[in-house]
């Protein structure tokens, strides 16, 4: 990544609904140039994703919580993380998981309608038979929302 791939993404996530012609003239270089950046950063795995961002907020799912997934170690029943994860994967509420360190062994971000809902979603996570335990931390406000901006701009400084 340069300058101008930080400058061109920085510019893409303020305003996602940018045209490239848009972009180019902003960012005073060909359309050309835009386009074949954006397709060489998509294809080594850079920019994944284009699709909208939605607030779980807005569509009525105003509590967040973090699960921390105790997983059955060691009997052949269990299936292990892959198994948990396919299992985590068709629960609508849960929006992203991890393979973790420390205390637990996967952290799952979950979201709900309410508190009592949140119980729902924790016993429908529960249902896998490879999970052991669970703990539940409920997220009270975002202070940082997910952003990669000022990470592009630190691995432009850094010459990555």
């Amino acid at each position: 990544m340069d300058e101008i791939d930080s400058r061109m993404i920085e510019l893409f996530a303020t305003e996602p609904r940018l045209g490239v012609l848009e972009a180019s003239r902003r960012l005073g270089i060909a359309r050309g140039t835009v386009q074949a950046r954006l397709d060489k950063l998509a294809a080594a795995g850079v920019i994944t994703g284009w699709g909208p961002e939605l607030s779980p907020e807005a569509i009525g799912y105003p509590v967040m919580a973090f699960l921390t997934l105790e997983i059955r170690q060691g009997s052949a029943d269990s299936g292990g993380h892959d198994r948990v994860a396919a299992h985590l994967s068709g629960i609508p509420e849960v929006l992203e998981a991890y393979t973790i360190t420390g205390a637990g062994d996967m952290w799952a971000r979950v979201v709900a309608r309410s508190n009592a809902d949140l119980q729902r979603v924790i016993d429908l996570v529960l249902v896998e038979p490879g999970i052991d335990r669970s703990t539940t931390v409920i997220a009270l406000a975002t202070q940082i929302p997910h952003r990669v901006v000022p990470l592009a701009r630190a691995a432009v400084r850094q010459g990555v």
